[in-house]
C-alpha cells in the first residue's frame, strides 16, 4: 500500500491553538456582548468535548446558563456571537501571538517534496485556517494544500467522518492511501470511522485521552517523517501505538 495523501486536522494538530487563542477569543466576544460569561482553562477543557464552536455555546446555554433569556432567532444569535469571536481570533493570529506546533512546517514541507498531497480536515472556518496558515508559513501557504475542508461544509462535524470522507472525495484517493493527523479523541474517533489509519500528536488539552486505537501518538511532530508515513500506511493493523 502506498501512501497518497496526509490530511491534518487544525486546531491542537498544527497550532495550540485553543487555550491562549479561542479561549480568549470566546470571552472577548462575551465582553462585546455584555455576558458576563468567562470561560476558564479548566473549563474550556471540558468544553472542547463538543466539537465546533457554535456547537460548544449551544451546549455551554443549555448546561451552564439553563436560565439565559430566550432568543427570537437562538441560531442566528449563536451564529452572530460565534463570528464576533472569530473576529478576535483573527486579530491574535494577525498579531503572531499563536506559532505552528513543533515539527509541523518541516513535515508539510517533506510531504509537498515527495509529491504527497497534504489536505486540511478540520471543523474550525476557513477563515480561521486560512490566518492561522498564512501567519505562520506566510502569504499563500493554503495553496500548499490540495483540499482544504473546513467548517460548515458538511452536516455532521468530528467525530462523525463527514469531513474526511468530503476531503478523501475531494482529493480523488482512498482510506488506504491516507494518514490523518490529529490531536483529540473525537478527532481519532472522526478518522477511524472513515477508514483512515491516524497519528495522534496529544496537546495540552487531550494528552490524558484515550489513543489506544490509533497507529502511532506521539507527543508532537518533530519526530515524523515521509518515510515513517510511508511505513504506516503500508503496515497491516495492529502495528505499535507508541
Amino acid at each position: 500500500m502506498t501512501l497518497a495523501a496526509v490530511l491534518f486536522d487544525v486546531d491542537g494538530t498544527l497550532a495550540d491553538t485553543e487555550r491562549d487563542g479561542h479561549r480568549v477569543a470566546f470571552n472577548q466576544a462575551f465582553k462585546d456582548y455584555g455576558l458576563d460569561w468567562h470561560w476558564d482553562v479548566t473549563l474550556y477543557g471540558e468544553l472542547l468535548e463538543i466539537t465546533g464552536g457554535k456547537e460548544r455555546i449551544r451546549h455551554f446555554l443549555q448546561h451552564y446558563q439553563p436560565a439565559f433569556p430566550p432568543q427570537d432567532n437562538l441560531d442566528q444569535w449563536i451564529a452572530d456571537l460565534h463570528r464576533t469571536k472569530t473576529g478576535h481570533f483573527l486579530t491574535l493570529l494577525n498579531k503572531g501571538k499563536i506559532k505552528l506546533r513543533p515539527g509541523v512546517e518541516n513535515l508539510i514541507r517533506q510531504l509537498r517534496t515527495d509529491g504527497i498531497k497534504v489536505a486540511i480536515a478540520t471543523t474550525t472556518t476557513p477563515e480561521n485556517v486560512t490566518a492561522l496558515l498564512e501567519s505562520t508559513l506566510g502569504i499563500g501557504s493554503p495553496d500548499w494544500f490540495d483540499v482544504i475542508g473546513a467548517g460548515d461544509i458538511v452536516p455532521h462535524k468530528k467525530p462523525a467522518p463527514d469531513i474526511y470522507l468530503w476531503v478523501m472525495d475531494q482529493l480523488g484517493v482512498s482510506a488506504e492511501h491516507c494518514i490523518a493527523i490529529e490531536d483529540s479523541a473525537n478527532g481519532l474517533r472522526s478518522a477511524l470511522a472513515a477508514g483512515i489509519k491516524t497519528v495522534v500528536t496529544s496537546s495540552e488539552y487531550t494528552q490524558l485521552q484515550d489513543f489506544s486505537e490509533a497507529t502511532l501518538v506521539l507527543p508532537n511532530l518533530a519526530g515524523l517523517n515521509r518515510s515513517t508515513l510511508h511505513k504506516l500506511v503500508s503496515e497491516p493493523a495492529g502495528i505499535p501505538k507508541d
